[in-house]
């Protein structure tokens, strides 16, 4: 049998880590199960809502670069987004191996619908905190993320 140390290890809910993956976890999974009743994941919305942002077509590997997805990953995404009918790809002119891809009406019209479950979801799990609270809780998250050069978008 292993001796004890005389030092008692830090105790699981003391670290900082743990608090902030409750709270991420429930964040996480409450949106997701929100998203079920419209078909899309949190990897697909996150998709839709980059995509959104452009005024016109994009590629699957800009996509990639913004997310921090690998190309593989956007690929599958944006199958799965075509057999949806939520966004339609083209080979560019010129070159068969570059394709464009953009939103359809479909996708344009779902979007502030899922922005607003985010918004939703969020009010849902941080309005018991204060404007100034929520502000110094995110500016906290930021510098911590860019700190650490944390700059993928989560999906899970």
């Amino acid at each position: 049998m292993a001796k004890k140390l005389d030092v008692e290890p830090s105790h699981l809910k003391s670290h900082l880590g743990y608090h902030l993956r409750v709270v991420s976890n429930a964040v996480s999974h409450s949106f997701a199960s929100k998203l079920v009743a419209l078909d899309v994941t949190v990897a697909e919305w996150v998709i839709l809502r980059e995509m959104y942002s452009f005024e016109t077509n994009t590629s699957p590997s800009i996509i990639a670069e913004i997310t921090g997805l690998s190309r593989g990953a956007v690929s599958k995404l944006i199958d799965r987004l075509l057999n949806k009918g939520l966004v339609n790809r083209a080979e560019a002119s010129g070159d068969r191996r570059y394709q464009e891809i953009k939103l359809t009406r479909e996708g344009i019209k779902l979007v502030p619908k899922l922005s607003e479950i985010a918004d939703e979801n969020d009010s849902a799990f941080f309005s018991l905190l204060s404007k100034s609270d929520k502000e110094e809780l995110r500016k906290t998250l930021v510098k911590l993320a860019e700190a650490h050069k944390l700059n993928l978008n989560p999906i899970e």
